[in-house]
């Protein structure tokens, strides 16, 4: 279950619901889901009309007219879901030297190394260094699960310096929505920037699989052509247009998400899980138990996200009230076995 040990490991993530209900002989509707890092109350569409269903995907739809005006961004290529970007783009280089942030997200390491490239896991205070030896950088931002986010600047500076010599820059902003106002995808038009983006985290569309690419028009044109036609069916396009058009909404979840997320890390603070960093749609939790609040949680129906190094936990936004509720008890059971003479914090 960690994002950065072995490679079967790393083709774990959160949201295996139905492996953890079989494992636990928990049903399936009585599990509490918060290993995600989805929004809990995401965007609702509204009836896709019939027709819809009816025809291909056009890529002249409004969608990419949309994206780029929601993103701030010159030119975009939209995906099925940013997963497709990330397994596609290693095809599009020669063998190349890669180093990749740790710990992020597993997938971007697993599938430059399947494509035959050097991966190299570098902590953040080790960039600076390794970028002389280094083709490509991959980062997470904010971070997948610390929720640390590299100023601009520092940023814009690694990426000229990669780009003199051919490199790339590839920053994944599948939790930017919530700080819009951070993102660099207005830059992303520059050789060798290659900013991802996704529908699945703020919106709550994880099933639709809509992600975007920003990008120099080159580089999207060859990616366009890797992928082929009809990456992103008509109803995921058109449901993707509505929810970028869809201010009104976007601005209550932003007020909505961050009250939550302060919520959850006075929680975790008060059974002593302080996290060690997030965002506004996760909180991670670096502890040496761990592994024993993840079994005792799941144990009783509740998934969370473990990562073994360092041992941790990223929590997810309950939805309802009454999950507020249950994740408390149960922390406050497992607090207690595991520190039994310990008072929760106020």
């Amino acid at each position: 279950m960690s994002n950065s040990s072995s490679q079967s490991e790393k083709l774990h993530h959160g949201g295996r619901l139905r492996a953890a209900a079989k494992r636990y002989s928990i049903p399936l509707t009585d599990w509490l889901d918060l290993s995600t890092g989805i929004n809990p109350h995401g965007w609702q569409a509204e009836t896709i009309p019939a027709n819809i269903w009816q025809r291909l995907p056009e890529e002249e739809d409004e969608l990419v007219e949309v994206a780029c005006d929601y993103y701030g961004a010159s030119s975009l290529l939209p995906v099925a879901g940013s997963q497709a970007a990330i397994q596609a783009l290693p095809q599009l280089r020669a063998r190349s030297r890669v180093s990749m942030l740790t710990p992020s997200y597993a997938e971007h390491a697993l599938t430059w190394r399947r494509a035959g490239h050097q991966v190299s896991m570098v902590a953040p205070q080790q960039i600076n260094a390794a970028l002389p030896h280094t083709d490509v950088l991959v980062l997470v931002r904010p971070n997948n699960p610390t929720g640390f986010v590299f100023p601009t600047e520092q940023l814009l500076d690694w990426h000229a310096r990669l780009a003199d010599r051919n490199g790339w820059l590839i920053v994944d902003e599948a939790f930017m929505d919530m700080t819009p106002e951070q993102s660099i995808t207005s830059y992303a038009a520059s050789p060798g920037l290659i900013v991802l983006r996704s529908l699945g985290k703020f919106f709550g569309l994880a099933g639709a699989r809509v992600g975007f690419v920003c990008a120099q028009s080159a580089l999207l044109s060859q990616l366009n052509h890797l992928l082929g036609p009809w990456t992103v069916n008509t109803p995921a396009r058109w449901v993707a247009v509505h929810a970028l058009q869809d201010a009104a909404w976007q601005a209550e979840a932003r007020s909505h998400l961050l009250l939550a997320s302060n919520r959850l890390r006075t929680l975790l603070i008060r059974h002593q899980l302080a996290p060690a960093g997030g965002c506004g749609l996760f909180q991670w939790s670096v502890a040496r138990h761990a592994a024993e609040v993840y079994e005792a949680l799941a144990s009783q129906g509740i998934l969370v996200r473990y990562l073994n190094e360092p041992p941790s936990l990223r929590f997810g936004l309950p939805a309802h009230e009454s999950d507020w509720q249950r994740l408390d008890r149960a922390l406050a059971q497992i607090n207690h076995k595991i520190h039994p003479l310990a008072e929760p914090a106020p």
